[in-house]
Order: C-alpha cells, then structure tokens, then sequence
C-alpha cells in the first residue's frame, strides 16, 4: 500500500532528506561492522558474508547522498536495504539484519554522529582559547575599568579579564569531553530492545566503529536519550558563557567606550550613513549563539515527557535539530576566534578611563589599614569623603586632610606625589598579586599553565579523533579479508 501524499511531504521526504545528509556514512559503517561481526560469530556464511561484502564495496556515497524519496521505501535504512537487494539478492540482503534493529542501528548512527559533532565544538573551543591567550599575552598591563552591575568599579588588565574567559573555556572543554565519553559507548546490538539470542560480540562491533565500548542494558541503550541532553546541557553553558562575553566586547567597540576595535573584515558601512563602522561580526555571533541555545533547549523540551522507550520523539524528527544546535555553536565560536586574532585594543583610552570614577578608591582604603591600623570600615569612609572634596577642585592631599578630619576626627597627611601613585591604576593592579589576581606577576603565569592545559586538551581531542580513524581502518581491513 503507498504511503499517503501528504505523509509523504510531510513527514516521510523531510526525514529521508535529513538523513541522507547526516547519516549514509555512520549507517554503512554499521552495515560493515555488523557483517564482520556475524561472520567472526559464524552466524553468517563466507559465501553470503563475501556477498554482502561486495555489494557494500558498490554502493556510492555521493550517489546516496543524491537519492530522491520515491516512496517505495520508508526510510534510508530500507532504502539502502533495496538497493542491497537487488545487489546479492533477497536472500543474502536479508541475512545481514540477523540480530539487529533499526532501533539499534539508529541508536549508534546517531551517536556516531554526535561524538563528531562534539569533537568539531570542542576544537572549535581550542581554537578560541589560543587565539584568547594570544591576545592576553599582548596585554598583560593594559588596564581598563572593570564594570559591575553596569559601573566602573575596579581598574584591571585586559590579560586578567580574557583569562576568566579562557577558564570559563577550559570547563567547558571538561565539559564537552565529559559528553565525549558518554556519547561514546555502542549500543549495536541491543536490537530492538532486549537484544538477541544468537551469540553477537557486542565488543567487537563496538570496537570497530571507533567506540569507547559498548552501552550497557539493551533497554536503556535504546530508550535513554540523557546522553543527548548532556550535549545539549554542554552547548547551552558554552553559547551561554559566549554570548555574555561578547555583549562586553561589542559595548567595548563603542564610540562612547572606544576600547576595542575589529579589523576591517569583521565590520561593515551603513548604506546611508558613511561614518559607521559597524562591529556585525560579533552581533552575528551573538545572534548565532541565541540561536544555538534555542535549538538546545528545544531538544530538550522535544523528549520532555515522552515515553523511556523507542519513540519518535527522539529519532527522525529531532536529530536535525541536535546537528543544527551543535553546527551553530561551532559557527558562534569560530567567528569569535577570527574577530579576536586581529582585533586592537585602544591602549591609552583603556588606561584613561581605568582611574575615572574612583575606581581606585579600594586601594586607598586598603593602604590606610596598612598605614594607620584604621579598621577597613572607617577607611572606606574617608575614601568616600576624598572623593567627593575631590570633585570640588581640591588637590588630593588637601582632600585626604579634610576627609580624615571628617571621619576621625584627626588629619592625616600624604604627599599629593603618595597619593598619585597610590591611586594609580597600575600600581592598583601590581599590588594586586594574590592567586587569581591581575598583577603581571600573577597573570603571566596563568598564561603558560593556560598554554600547557590547551595543549593537553587538543591532544587529547587528537587523541579522540585519531581512534576513530584507526577504527575505521581496521574496520576497512576486517571487511576487505572476508
């Protein structure tokens, strides 16, 4: 019985579209690994194992990738399946669905999709973090106003600001290499729920497909989706954090703050104003980084409240939306990488900015506990008083005598000479050397160990996707001695 039109534009051509795009090659890998195995097993014949061998060996990626829905097959999988048929005939085609299901076959192809896209994100993250790291090294004493709750608050560095962005970065590297592994396990053969009785090697299947092992329980292998939302979770905290940097760095590209400028290939002119100078690029990152946590969250309102069993719910129809979740994060990142390589920081407008407001009014307090053993509480009330005689006119040192007679009920006395260098935005930062903090003696360190863990990481990523790839060959190998 044909399916009806409307299923058919509907439902049946969108999804036989979505997976010719994303999973003929994870698909046929399994055709080969399952045929390998059941040979190794003796639960397939030389004869029809070197058959069905053959008829893979014909099959034309390019040209499945090219194939149009004609309605004579529900899906890829029977797609594929036909065109096997008619290769070796029914009976050995048939054969090679021995101890298997679409419901594990989909399973693994997706997960085999999914380790790749989360390797690709978390070399999109390695990318950004060296490019980061560059730029902090550049600007070890560049300062500027660091802002909370929107107001200059504290002069800082601008090594001292990208590095909490690189830290942020290296968790979400634990965290995408955390989804890595649990991605990586192989349900094939788990069948269609409860596996099977013919004597399969979970093991070996798994092994040539590049996985870390195979899944557990045949149920849960099937039915849970909690390594999907891990991914998803990883991707919303990276977006998250991503889009959160790049609101400072566009308010940074201001006419009115003036910190930041992009290269010319990051911007673009306005069609009718000729001045503008428009920093698009980290707009269209922001918007892509929206973008991405949207598609996340949809995933995981998509297999919110569905059964915990085989179910649409999280097949044909989502798997889409996970790619596209995972391919705009990857965009997102990578065009910050490209904007920030080339990017100049105002150097003299930063620092000029970095003592406006009182920002290094902390400091002042700070020196008058060393100084006079003044509890911090009366300092800081002396340092709010300067302020405001200061804004009169008033030199520094007259300000302190007055501000200090105010609080303590006794003057004291600095130079004008002591008070410039105390309230200096360098000398905020130099003193400023405990862990974490912004002195130079402090951040460049944090730029070598940041250096030694990027390099750990993108070895382990090579690492990762070096194991795939000798899977795939020894895969390549098993299949061409049948």
């Amino acid at each position: 019985m044909p399916f009806d039109p409307q299923y058919v534009a509907t439902v049946l051509g969108e999804n036989f579209r979505d997976a010719k795009a994303l999973f003929v090659e994870p698909l046929i890998s399994i055709h080969y690994a399952h045929l390998v195995m059941l040979a190794d097993r003796n639960i397939l014949g030389r004869d029809d194992a070197r058959a069905l061998r053959d008829v893979l060996d014909a099959l034309s990626i390019p040209r499945l990738r090219q194939a149009s829905f004609d309605g004579a097959s529900e899906d890829l999988f029977f797609h594929v399946e036909r065109l096997m048929a008619a290769g070796c005939g029914d009976e050995a085609a048939g054969r090679l669905h021995t101890a298997r299901s679409r419901n594990d076959i989909d399973m693994t192809m997706y997960r085999m999709r999914q380790r790749d896209c989360v390797a690709r994100t978390l070399d999109a993250v390695n990318a950004l973090r060296e490019a980061l790291l560059n730029l902090a090294a550049a600007h070890l004493t560049t300062v500027f106003p660091a802002h909370t709750h929107t107001q200059p608050a504290q002069p800082t560095t601008v090594a001292h600001y990208v590095l909490a962005v690189v830290e942020q970065l290296e968790r979400d590297a634990r965290r995408l290499q955390s989804a890595y592994a649990t991605t990586n396990r192989c349900p094939l053969g788990s069948c269609a729920i409860t596996g099977t009785g013919f004597p399969i090697d979970r093991d070996l299947t798994s092994d040539l497909l590049g996985f870390d092992n195979p899944t557990g329980n045949t149920y849960g292998s099937i039915a849970s989706v909690d390594y999907l939302l891990e991914s998803m979770s990883a991707v919303t905290v990276l977006m998250t954090g991503i889009g959160r940097v790049v609101q400072d760095l566009l308010l940074w590209c201001t006419m009115e703050v003036g910190y930041l400028r992009l290269a010319d290939g990051f911007v673009q002119c306005s069609s009718i104003m000729p001045q503008k100078r428009n920093p698009v690029a980290l707009e269209h990152a922001r918007a892509i980084a929206s973008k991405a946590v949207g598609q996340a969250q949809a995933v995981v309102a998509a297999v919110h409240n569905t059964p915990f069993g085989d179910i649409v719910d999280t097949e044909d129809d989502l798997q889409p939306l996970v790619a596209t979740a995972f391919a705009d994060a990857q965009r997102a990142v990578r065009l910050v990488a490209a904007a920030m390589r080339d990017a100049e920081f105002n150097v003299e407008r930063a620092a000029a900015m970095a003592a406006t407001g009182g920002t290094t009014l902390t400091e002042l307090a700070d020196q008058l506990v060393r100084d006079h053993a003044l509890p911090f509480k009366k300092a800081h009330a002396i340092a709010a008083h300067l302020l405001q005689a200061s804004m009169n006119g008033t030199s520094l040192a007259e300000s302190l005598t007055v501000a200090s007679q105010q609080v303590l009920g006794a003057p004291l006395h600095y130079t004008e000479a002591q008070l410039t260098e105390i309230l200096s935005p360098y000398h905020f930062v130099e003193v400023r050397s405990t862990f974490g903090g912004p002195a130079p003696a402090r951040t460049a360190p944090a730029i070598d160990a940041a250096r030694q863990q990027l390099a750990s990481d993108q070895a382990w990523l090579q690492s990762a996707d070096d194991r795939v790839a000798a899977a795939a060959a020894r895969l390549r190998a098993r299949a061409a001695a049948l």
